[in-house]
This record gives C-alpha cells, structure tokens and sequence, in this order.
C-alpha cells in the first residue's frame, strides 16, 4: 500500500512539503500528530486525522501519536478568534488518560518494527527552563516568521497573547525532540496547522541542518490532510448536542450511530472515503447500490457499521442498531421482551421518562388515567387528551395498539419495571419505582 496514493483517492490529502512522497516510498518513515487534552474525549474531527495514522501504520510506517500534556496548558490560536479558557493542570491529566485509551484503540502497539508509539510532549517540557527554551529554540526562528503565520496574523486584530503567540514554537520544538530522539521525520495534521507544522521543520533544517539557510537537504516534512466540511460549506463534526464524541460516557452508541445514519446523500461520497477502512472498489460498489435505491440509505448504513465498530465495538454497535430499530422500527412485543436490564437506560437515553410509583398506580382505573394521572401529565396532559388519541388509533403501549381508553391495568412491565408509550412516532418510556 502506498500512502501518498491512499490519501490521494480517498481526498485526504490538503499539501505536503517538497520531498515527501519520495522520503514515504524510500523507507520505512516515523510521523506523528499531536492531540491536545483540552476536553476529556476526542471528537470526530479529530477522527479525520486519527485516520492519517492508521493508514500511515497500514502502508509500513510507524505512527507516533503526541499527547500534548504540556502545549495542552497553552492552547492552540490556529482557527479562534478569541483566547480559549485555560484548564487545571488534574483536568489536563484526566484528559490526557481519556485521550491515550481512545488513541490505543486505533493503533496496533504491537506490530514489530512499526509499532504505534504514545508520548507525552511533558516529559521533555518539564526539565526545561525558560532560559533554556529561548536558546534551544527561540534564537533560530525569527519574530518575522512567526507572525507571517496565518494562524497569528488572524488573531493581531483581535489580541493574542505571548503565551499564544509561542505556541507554535513549542509544537516545533516537539517535532525537533522528536527527531532527534525518536527519528520521526514527518508531522502531520489538519490544514489549519500547516503554519505549525512548517515551523517545526524549519528549526530542525536550522539546528539539526547546522543552521544553514539555503540547505537543500530535506530533514523533515509536512503532511495536512483537508479539513472535514459538509456539502454545504457548515463545520462537519457538531449535532444537535454539540460535539460528537468518541466518549461513550458523552456520546452514547447509539447517538454516534445516529450521526452516521442521519448524513446526507451529498456528504456521503467524503465521508465513507474519509473514516471507513472499505477499499476503493467496496465504496464504489455501495455507491452504485445507493444510487439505485437511495431510500434505503445503504451509505449512511455502511458509514455508520463501519466507524461504531472500530470506536465503540461490535457489542456497541449491535446495541445501537436494536435501539434504532425498537425507536423507529416496527419491532414487536418479542423484542422488547429481549432487551436486557442494563440495556434499557442506553437504549432510551433521549427518550423522556416518566417515573410512576405504586401509590400512583393503585388510583388508576383504566389505560387513560396512566397515561394522564399518573404520568403527571407528562405522556398526555389531560384524560380528554389521552382519550382521544387512544380512540384515533395514535398509541401503542409496547409496540401494541391500544383502541380502548376504558382498557384495563393488566399490562406486561417490560423487566418487571418499563412500559414503552409510543405516541405516533415519538416514544416515552415509563418506569415503576
């Protein structure tokens, strides 16, 4: 597999320095990215790149993932037009756990001699002064320079401080330590840190290549991938809820799944290119599926398999599919019967819950007054309201049409506890305590 030819078909390739290409197809390469803990989890834009080490370690190269335990306490300026809020040094390292254990999940450790390796820009960061700093870096790379970053002069009109302003000195320092101590020769990232990147190749070309200005050797070199955008032009990678990330504990299974399932036809043709591992002739395959029977969403199906398998596990994503099907699907009362007890909290999570105790449920006669009484007024705000609904044929109580508002209390709790209230399209569950 070559890499440059992957990233090329599947239009994940935004720029590289001159020499790249040959340096990947010369050897075998180290590359790195770097992911600042500034949140608990990663998210799907991070994705896009995570997928630039992965296919790096499939064509035979080593993958270096940098967790960025010290340039985390600063904060990258590239794409804000205000100072981020900064984070205590215990969120930092909480992050940075969350962050290794998701990275772990993508990378193969144990490969031999291109085995993924994690580090910790910290490690090297915290032995050093500021002194030693500014005469291991800050005297090879000019103030001229660095504000002709874009990433800098986006920010000159609105303010950036000196601690934001030397953030691209400090990402060019792990790419010069990283060199020297780990041989890497290729960074990589999103479009946006082009700027950050090329600073780091030009204070290795500076030190490493004896400071020479003209040299025509190639020490080190850049690699950015485009940054992942909707057909639309909006920023790809937000739902409903903000950010969708690869935490379950923040996005569920089945709300990542959902993601997936909900892109549109237009999105489709980038986004299974860029976070699938399907070959060129699968997804084109699926592509001519889908143009025949577009209803039947066979992209947004494969896309959504595919990338819940490798972040959440096949276990989640069987999880995700059952929920989907018994929330929107004409699933029966058997398959409700089937879903365990820890299942229910996860596949219902987002669907208004409504607790009913036994005292609640001794004063109810009939079907109605559940629905309305003791529900609180929360499934149907009145008896009338619940009657007639009932009588429209507009309620089903676990997946079973209910026709008389008179019918009686002796119903099925699902695990000894839920009652799953469909409303037309809309679901509520209620729970016995």
């Amino acid at each position: 597999m070559n890499f440059i030819d992957e990233l090329r078909w599947r239009g994940m390739l935004h720029d590289m320095t001159p020499g790249t290409e040959e340096q990947l197809q010369k050897e075998m390469t180290a590359g790195y990215i770097g992911f600042d803990p500034t949140a608990a989890s990663l998210h799907i834009g991070n994705l896009a790149t995570i997928m630039l080490l992965v296919h790096l370690q499939r064509a035979g190269h080593k993958p270096f993932a940098l967790v960025g335990g010290a340039t985390g306490m600063i904060g990258d300026p590239s794409g804000r037009s205000t100072e981020r809020d900064y984070l205590s040094e215990e969120t930092l390292r909480r992050n940075q756990e969350g962050i290794r254990a998701q990275l772990a999940r993508f990378l193969n450790f144990d490969s031999g001699d291109n085995a993924a390796e994690m580090v910790n820009n910290y490690d090297w960061f915290k032995g050093i002064t500021f002194l030693e700093f500014l005469r291991e870096a800050g005297q090879h790379i000019t103030v001229n320079y660095m504000v002709a970053k874009d990433s800098v002069k986006k920010r000159l009109e609105t303010g950036l401080s000196f601690m934001e302003f030397s953030y691209q000195l400090l990402q060019g320092y792990d790419f010069y330590w990283l060199y020297k101590n780990k041989g890497v020769r290729l960074q990589m990232g999103g479009s946006d840190q082009w700027g950050n990147i090329t600073t780091g190749t030009e204070l290795i070309r500076r030190k490493a290549g004896g400071g020479t200005e003209h040299s025509e050797e190639h020490l080190a070199y850049a690699l950015t991938t485009p940054l992942i955008t909707k057909a639309d032009g909006t920023k790809f990678g937000k739902s409903a809820g903000g950010n969708v990330w690869l935490d379950p504990a923040m996005t569920s299974p089945y709300q990542f799944y959902q993601f997936w399932l909900n892109a549109t036809d237009a999105d489709c043709p980038r986004l299974i290119r860029v976070f699938t591992l399907l070959s060129q002739e699968e997804i084109e395959e699926l592509e001519r599926q889908h143009a025949e029977a577009p209803h039947l969403r066979i992209l947004q199906k494969a896309i959504a398999q595919d990338v819940t398998i490798r972040v959440h596990s096949q276990a989640g994503y069987d999880l995700a599919v059952k929920a989907s099907e018994v929330l929107f699907g004409k699933v029966t009362l058997e398959t409700l019967r089937s879903i365990q007890a820890d299942e229910f909290d996860v596949i219902f999570e987002g669907v208004p819950q409504t607790m009913v105790t036994d005292e609640e449920l001794a004063g109810c006669k009939d079907i109605t007054d559940l629905l309305s009484v003791a529900s609180k007024g929360e499934v149907y705000a009145s008896k009338g309201e619940a009657r007639r609904a009932i009588t429209q044929n507009a309620v089903s109580l676990n997946k079973t049409k209910v026709s008389d508002p008179a019918a009686s209390l002796d119903l099925e709790w699902l695990q000894g506890r839920y009652i799953l209230v469909s409303k037309g399209k809309k679901n509520h569950l209620l729970k016995k305590v």
